[in-house]
């Protein structure tokens, strides 16, 4: 699920007070070197080192093999395409995601199919999807949002039982797992991306990760237009190639993924040591044995989006920016609105969210600063005596 990165909104910081950022990629001197490396020896496009990340990132997908392309979406799109989803076809997806999840079902030429979400993880709810199942049901795309694993036990079960294919929407979560099982090892096929604002980045840039091996040869098929030899095209393909200046970028930084992880998960729990006496709000859960990788850190704000949006404004005058993540949920979107999807939990999360700053780039005093503008928000926006029922 690629998803363009939000700085907040609001008026002018305190004078002052340098202003703390919703999200800070990082674009270092080993990436620029990385990339005019490889612009001084002329292989700039599905090149060596495309084939070199690709065969790296497996690590993270328990050895899956890697296809890369040029965004989160084309990963999706064709991930669908390769197992043989389109026309007639349907997809249960969760409407509360970044429009590209339902996006590309819709470029596959099927539909998308909305189902509830569990109201603590934002992740597709496995009883919600099998409810939404009908006779074209095709596949399931459970989406691992904010960096949480989705509830995979179930939604495999699940496909298992009725024969589904299963997408992984993991553009949000690399590095996640659950019991163990890093997300991109569940499912017939597995998307991320690598969108600046991702945990780890190629400017640009997506990848599909898939247990079989004729599933990665479509994939390489339909991603260059078709051919794997020059001028030799075997089906209808499309470019959607990855740089070899965005995988050699990719490849430094998924040497330091794991550490920019850990660091994630170390601000995250700070946050939650010190947001934990804050009544106005509630921090993120995490499920029995997952491992969150905090791509957000997404608080809740009870009494909807005109109060969720006051706090917002209160902690931009304070300094510290934020983002939500979603306000409109993709069945309220105008391409989908027509479907009549009813969806009280996705509306009052969507109404209710705010994501603060937890990237690997805050320091310890950033980090005390985020939790005293939450306090002193609340109070300023009148929240502190809304509870969550």
């Amino acid at each position: 699920m690629h998803t363009p990165g939000t700085q907040g909104t609001g008026s002018a910081p305190e004078a002052g007070s340098e202003v703390i950022p919703a999200a800070r990629p990082v674009i270092g001197d080993a990436e620029v070197e990385a990339a005019v490396r490889v612009l001084r020896g002329g292989l700039v496009v599905q090149g060596p080192e495309v084939a070199a990340f690709e065969e790296e990132f497996a690590a993270v997908v328990d050895g899956r093999t890697c296809v890369a392309v040029n965004s989160g979406t084309s990963a999706l799109h064709l991930a669908l395409l390769a197992l043989g989803i389109g026309p007639g076809d349907e997809v249960v997806v969760p409407s509360f995601s970044f429009a590209a999840t339902a996006n590309a079902v819709r470029l596959a030429g099927a539909e998308p199919v909305f189902a509830e979400i569990d109201a603590e993880t934002f992740c597709l709810d496995p009883d919600a999807a099998a409810a939404a199942l009908g006779p074209r049901t095709a596949a399931l795309m459970p989406v691992h949002l904010y960096g949480h694993p989705a509830p995979m036990a179930g939604l495999a079960g699940l496909a298992r039982r009725h024969g589904l294919a299963v997408v992984e929407d993991a553009c949000q979560a690399h590095g996640a797992a659950l019991h163990g099982r890093p997300v991109g090892g569940f499912g017939d096929a597995a998307c991320f991306s690598f969108y600046p604002t991702k945990n780890m980045h190629t400017l640009e840039g997506g990848i599909v990760a898939v247990p079989d091996a004729e599933v990665a040869r479509t994939l390489r098929l339909l991603r260059n237009q078709g051919m794997e030899q020059r001028y030799a095209h075997e089906v209808v393909g499309a470019n959607m190639r990855m740089t070899d200046v965005s995988a050699a970028i990719g490849r430094v930084q998924l040497e330091r993924l794991q550490g920019w992880t850990e660091q994630r998960q170390s601000n995250a729990k700070a946050l939650d040591a010190g947001l934990a006496g804050n009544p106005a709000l509630t921090v993120p859960p995490v499920a029995d044995g997952a491992r969150h990788v905090y791509h957000q850190y997404t608080v809740r704000i009870p009494g909807g989006a005109a109060v969720r949006d006051a706090v917002q404004r209160e902690l931009r005058v304070r300094g510290v920016c934020s983002a939500v993540y979603y306000p409109t949920p993709i069945h309220r979107l105008r391409p989908y609105e027509h479907l009549g999807a009813r969806l009280p939990v996705t509306d009052r999360a969507a109404a209710e969210v705010l994501s603060l700053p937890v990237h690997p780039g805050l320091a310890p005093g950033d980090l005390d600063r985020i939790v005293t503008a939450a306090g002193q928000a609340v109070r300023a926006a009148g929240a502190e005596g809304t509870v969550l029922r």
